[in-house]
């Protein structure tokens, strides 16, 4: 009990702000997917004029990706971003200073704050909330929406372990995402799928991915859920790291011109 409550207390303390996840070093893993999504933003935001990251985070990739964009001396000449919790958003005004960032506090359902047709590109990593209509009324004629999202059945494995045994719905569905952005204006123009392995050496890793990934257990506290914890951490200590498995897709997106996207 010693060792569970040492462990407990420092996923307490963990930070869980922004989307850096190199506390979990040596503590959990997860498969990175094929198809390096900041690598390709980088590509796209060397040809774009004016670019939009929505539900930004820290700003952490869209840093990363600015960051080569502009190495490659092609840096968008307006840079934006959008984020709702404001302990993210003051993490992604300082990361993306650099580049003469606009970021603002905007609620993850809410309307874009932005002008239509004010953006070439759009883009996300693990948005909560797919915005199809607002999407595609910022994005120019012409325009790109770049994002990885989160898909269906993204670590339901843990999800059950914590609360029972869960329904699984098809809002975070590729057919879903094509449904919306076909309502927005939008063609689909890529979709790549793939399904990662995410494995946790301790329950204090557990417990701090349920307090930073938010929606895998919703309403997630370690002392309302600590008879599960305990649970698990006999489990790991018995048997070895917990896996999961997560799902993403990157999806493109272009709007046609003459297309309002309303």
């Amino acid at each position: 009990m010693d060792r569970l409550d040492d462990l407990l207390d420092e996923a307490a303390a963990a930070p869980v702000e922004g989307w850096d996840f190199s506390w979990f070093a040596g503590r959990a893993t997860e498969e990175r997917p094929p198809w390096g999504y900041a690598r390709r933003l980088g590509e796209r935001l060397r040809t774009a004029a004016a670019a939009l990251d929505v539900q930004t985070g820290g700003g952490e990739v869209f840093r990363e990706a600015l960051s080569s964009a502009c190495t490659a001396g092609a840096c968008p000449a307006t840079v934006a971003a959008t984020e709702s919790w404001p302990p993210n958003a003051a993490l992604a005004r300082a990361a993306l200073d650099e580049f003469g960032a606009s970021v603002e506090q905007v609620e993850d359902d809410a309307p874009l704050p932005f002008a239509d047709g004010a953006f070439d590109l759009v883009s996300s990593r693990h948005p909560v909330v797919v915005g199809w209509g607002e999407i595609g009324r910022v994005l120019a004629p012409g325009g790109t929406y770049l994002a990885q999202h989160v898909g269906v059945g993204t670590a339901t494995a843990l999800t059950d372990f914590m609360m029972g045994p869960q329904p699984v719905g098809d809002g975070r569905s590729v057919a879903r995402a094509r449904a919306g952005a076909a309502a927005a204006g939008l063609d689909v123009v890529d979709v790549r799928e793939a399904t990662l392995r995410l494995e946790f050496l301790d329950v204090a890793a557990v417990a701090v991915y349920l307090r930073k990934v938010i929606w895998i257990v919703p309403g997630f506290t370690i002392q309302r859920y600590r008879d599960k914890l305990a649970e698990l951490h006999e489990r790991i200590e018995r048997e070895g790291p917990f896996t999961a498995t997560v799902a993403r897709y990157l999806i493109e997106c272009r709007k046609p011109h003459g297309v309002d996207g309303r």
